[in-house]
């Protein structure tokens, strides 16, 4: 059994590192950290964890902390991880950042969007978790960059594409919906029932923070720089994120030729499934799950090629994102203890 920790485990990303953790084959968890909630048993907080773990959340200490665990996810904000991660590694520790703090190489980009970086020496090595497109360089490394979540249904879908040169990158548009966990347990006026339920808002248009993430993998794809519209908008569910994007072909192409094209790229990629059309993705057949649901549809009035995502946010977006990397790092088979069925309806 390979001992981990969760730096943060009270927060959504960590509750549901906890929930598939606690079930894992392979490993046991051994250390999470709180610092609202430190001296207080699982099942006091949280009674579902009542007949399954006897863990205490305790406080993070870097001596006491890293002396318990062998690998450690931190689930913290921006900003507080880059001041976490450098003690984890220094005492030898594996880590995966489910924050956004080393997902960018340009440290000026980072500076931009998000504010000064305090561990830039560890920005060239830590590698971005995406596995379908990074498994290798993931299954070797010792610092991992979690995906953000729209950048995860963003990436994916455009993925086969990029890479086919079948689309012309000057013209990607992003139209993405996520649930309100998204934001976080901080309780916020934005995301209080009340200003939620029953509405629907873009929010930061054309200035989300996980605009450059995705220009740097996307660009990577395409082999030269890309700028993208981006347009998040806020729904009143609870966890979920469907993508939309759009793209003018390049070729003359067919629904079914994209498809195909998807389908193929994908083919030994577990977690994503390309729908046949005309079936299209829906949040609620992901909800819980690692995977991802691509749909695709060829415009022919206006050569556009048209791509969903669906994922949960929580999982795939996040947390057993952040495990199948994990699964990678340790030299297990990406989805152990990450198979499971929808919770539906």
């Amino acid at each position: 059994m390979v001992r981990v920790g969760i730096i943060g485990a009270t927060g959504y990303t960590g509750l549901e590192l906890l929930r598939v953790l606690l079930f894992h084959p392979e490993v046991k968890v051994t250390v999470a950290t709180s610092r609202q909630f430190g001296g207080r048993w699982l099942g006091d907080l949280f009674p579902f964890f009542s007949e399954i773990t006897d863990l205490i959340f305790e406080p993070f200490d870097p001596e006491s902390s890293s002396e318990k665990a062998d690998l450690f996810f931190t689930a913290l904000p921006h900003q507080v991880s880059m001041e976490v991660v450098p003690s984890l590694l220094e005492k030898g520790k594996k880590v995966i950042d489910l924050s956004a703090d080393f997902r960018l190489k340009d440290v000026s980009v980072y500076e931009t969007w998000y504010g000064p970086h305090k561990a830039t020496a560890y920005l060239k090595e830590a590698v971005y978790g995406l596995p379908e497109l990074y498994a290798e360089e993931i299954s070797k490394a010792r610092l991992i960059a979690n995906p953000g979540c729209y950048p995860t249904t963003v990436i994916l879908a455009l993925a086969p594409f990029l890479r086919a040169g079948v689309v012309n990158p000057d013209t990607i548009i992003i139209d993405a919906k996520s649930g309100v966990s998204g934001a976080g347990r901080t309780v916020k006026l934005t995301t209080h029932f009340c200003e939620v339920n029953e509405d629907m808002k873009a929010y930061k248009v054309g200035e989300h923070r996980h605009t450059p993430e995705m220009e740097q993998e996307l660009s990577k794809l395409a082999g030269r720089e890309i700028k993208i519209s981006f347009v998040p908008h806020l729904i009143p569910i609870s966890r979920g994120m469907f993508t939309t994007v759009y793209a003018q072909l390049k070729e003359d192409l067919s629904t079914e030729d994209a498809y195909k094209l998807a389908k193929d790229f994908y083919a030994k990629k577990i977690f994503v499934k390309v729908l046949p059309p005309p079936q299209v993705p829906q949040t609620i057949y992901v909800r819980g799950t690692n995977e991802c649901h691509l749909g695709v549809k060829v415009d022919k009035r206006t050569g556009r090629l048209i791509i969903m995502a669906a994922i949960d946010n929580l999982a795939k977006g996040a947390s057993t994102q952040a495990i199948q990397n994990m699964n990678l790092m340790l030299g297990l088979s990406e989805e152990t203890g990450l198979k499971n069925l929808p919770l539906f309806p």
